[in-house]
């Protein structure tokens, strides 16, 4: 992987645990450094990538006939593996669960300040200079009481983010295929439709993965059948929504308000109405691991591969079928 992300992923400190067991460079091998000279993966036995790692493709692989290890200090590992690795007996773990978590803190904020009206308070204080009236002729927000937040999907994230709407005296709306009565009457939360989720919630939150089957399943229908104030949050991938459809309905519908951390394109074009509308806010995708939150996702890695060198079962390895999944 490139050097600034081995430094941004993998401390110094939790490097040197493995010291003692295993030769551990002191540095990255980049991309491409590892293409002009793949001897250097002669003897490698256990592997440490991350983000904008090098594609395990057949290549690389016929030339590191030792590996027995791939430890990915990330999330999806899409990019990264291919049909080839799978054909291999090589273990796989990576750190989506680590990254999960100022996913599902960011998540949390955003719910927290969208019930409060935030968001619409903020633009229309800088809009106006008149601080907004709660009477009967005021705009009427949810408040953190009793109000309802659907959650779409109970991935690694969107667990998490149950877990943590638990200090907040609401309810909680979920629509998962795969979650049983059994497991939601567990968590405490409803399950419903899709369509029962967006018409009854006064936050929604997606955290669905991008499938070829779930791509742009959130239309411009289940937008509009959203109730008055309520908000949208998005923090999975932009591809999820319909972006054409979604931007036609906030223009019709200027009680609702949209935070995107992601886009179907990133960045929007210049000239996106993404930019302007009143009713959206925009955030670069940064709800997932920043800067010093990178090392909790490399400190996981370490200690997978502790638990590998011990003969202990990985923690948080994956099959083909998950890493399919993991957005």
């Amino acid at each position: 992987m490139e050097p600034y992300w081995f430094d941004a992923i993998y401390a110094p400190n939790d490097r040197n645990q493995l010291r003692s067991r295993v030769d551990f460079p002191d540095r990255a091998f980049s991309p491409g450094e590892i293409r002009s000279n793949l001897g250097l993966l002669k003897d490698v036995e256990l592997l440490f990538s991350g983000w904008y790692g090098e594609v395990l493709d057949k290549k690389l692989l016929d030339a590191a006939p030792r590996l027995k290890a791939v430890f990915f200090g990330g999330g999806s590992v899409r990019r990264t593996v291919t049909d080839e690795f799978w054909k291999r007996d090589i273990a796989l773990s990576n750190a989506a669960s680590a990254n999960a978590v100022p996913v599902a803190e960011f998540t949390l904020a955003q719910i927290i300040l969208s019930l409060k009206g935030v968001w619409w308070h903020t633009r229309e204080l800088y809009r106006t200079r008149v601080y907004p009236r709660y009477d009967a002729g005021g705009r009427q927000v949810p408040g953190a009481y009793n109000s309802i937040v659907g959650i779409v999907s109970l991935g690694l994230v969107g667990r998490r983010v149950r877990e943590l709407l638990r200090m907040l005296d609401i309810r909680v709306l979920v629509y998962d295929p795969f979650v049983t009565e059994e497991s939601a009457a567990e968590l405490g939360v409803e399950l419903v439709s899709l369509e029962e989720l967006f018409q009854r919630s006064d936050i929604v939150t997606i955290h669905t993965p991008l499938l070829k089957e779930t791509e742009g399943m959130f239309n411009g229908k289940l937008i509009a059948s959203m109730k008055s104030g309520s908000t949208l949050i998005n923090t999975a991938r932009g591809q999820l929504i319909n972006e054409k459809e979604m931007i036609e309905v906030l223009h019709q519908r200027r009680d609702l308000c949209a935070l995107l951390d992601v886009t179907s394109k990133e960045p929007p074009d210049p000239d996106s109405p993404l930019y302007s509308m009143p009713n959206v806010i925009l955030t670069p995708h940064i709800a997932g691991s920043l800067n010093g939150e990178c090392h909790r996702m490399g400190k996981l890695m370490i200690e997978e591969a502790e638990r590998f060198l011990k003969g202990e079962p990985l923690q948080w390895g994956i099959t083909r079928e998950q890493a399919a999944i993991l957005a």
